[in-house]
């Protein structure tokens, strides 16, 4: 079995379990487009202790990667007021390595560094390992049907096609998106392998092209869109993306959290935005005005005429207003995503 840099998967055992589970169920050919993620970098982590000390860190329950059908989970680090640090997807390994704790973190590749260092610091005594792979590669795969509208209710993992393996020797995982089937699926290779010969009809796509899909359907992403020590978990649309738990137990920034959500009150949430200039021509958390100049949000970023905004939800019908760079009125308006809860969408 091939090893990987990080010493501690076994590709072609990987590949065997995870090309039986797609050929059972796949039924519909689909073309995959596939984009590089070089924004996006991947943290192993391994030892006896690895389930209980990211439990203590992350928002969302990590017990779930020991229970059967749950590869992938999305999930927050926040800081100790309770505000968000990163972002996170969380891969279990468990039929790819001889550690069946064993686990891959995905974080936005421009805090590898300070991401890493906290994970070391919150280590203390406990048995675990943390190591940045450099060897492997993330993949985005967009299929026909992640550009489709669907509604949250009656959406399970079964619901969308699974990508139809070509060739799984270089594949390391291979999961649908945990945060919303409309953003397809994730697949982890070793660095020299192109999905195109993995993948049954697959073809490469660009990342603007992916930036603008999840920018279009709402989804942040990253320190742009969620800027660390500012962002918080529950205005980010966490609850909807499926990246908490209430009922796991203390982690830090937990307190607040857990207030905020049980007390209702959330007066602003992150909305996908359309903007009548390229976003490119407008300072990022620039200030969001109502048509009556009452403050409204900040613009957080974006890719040409589709970005993301912190919207608040008394004005997020309106026609909106921010200033350029040069100090002109922009005119932009805020949208609900289909993924979000029917009873939120019938709110507004």
């Amino acid at each position: 079995m091939a090893a990987l840099l990080c010493g501690v998967l076994r590709v072609s055992h990987c590949a065997r379990a995870y090309s039986g589970v797609i050929r059972r169920y796949s039924t519909v050919e689909t073309v995959w487009t596939c984009h590089t993620l070089t924004h996006r970098a991947l943290i192993n982590i391994r030892g006896q202790d690895t389930h209980s000390y990211l439990q203590g860190l992350v928002t969302n329950d990590v017990r779930a990667l020991e229970q059967s059908g749950h590869t992938a989970l999305y999930t927050h680090l926040l800081n100790v007021q309770g505000r968000t640090l990163y972002d996170v997807i969380i891969y279990s390994l468990k039929e790819s390595s001889d550690d069946p704790t064993s686990v891959l973190l995905e974080c936005d590749s421009s805090v590898l560094n300070s991401i890493t260092h906290h994970l070391n610091i919150y280590k203390i005594r406990r048995k675990v390992l943390v190591e940045a792979c450099p060897g492997l590669s993330l993949w985005a795969l967009l299929g026909l049907n992640t550009h489709c509208t669907h509604t949250a209710e009656g959406l399970g993992p079964e619901s969308e096609p699974r990508p139809e393996l070509r060739n799984g020797d270089g594949v390391v995982a291979m999961v649908q998106d945990p945060r919303t089937p409309l953003m397809g699926w994730r697949l982890i290779t070793r660095n020299q392998e192109n999905p195109a010969g993995i993948i049954t009809a697959c073809n490469h796509g660009n990342t603007d092209e992916y930036h603008r899909h999840r920018y279009k359907i709402g989804v942040p992403e990253g320190v742009r869109d969620l800027p660390p020590g500012e962002a918080l978990p529950l205005e980010s649309n966490l609850v909807f993306l499926n990246g908490i738990s209430f009922s796991k137990g203390c982690y830090i920034g937990q307190e607040l959290t857990a207030r905020t959500h049980h007390t209702g009150v959330i007066r602003k949430r992150l909305m996908p935005l359309s903007l009548s200039v390229p976003v490119e021509d407008l300072p990022l958390g620039g200030a969001i005005e109502s048509a009556q100049g009452k403050a409204a949000g900040k613009l957080r970023s974006g890719v040409g005429e589709l970005g993301l905004g912190l919207v608040r939800l008394s004005h997020a019908k309106e026609t909106l207003t921010v200033s350029s760079t040069q100090g002109e009125k922009v005119t932009l308006t805020a949208s609900v995503p289909d993924w979000w809860p029917k009873d939120m969408k019938d709110k507004l």
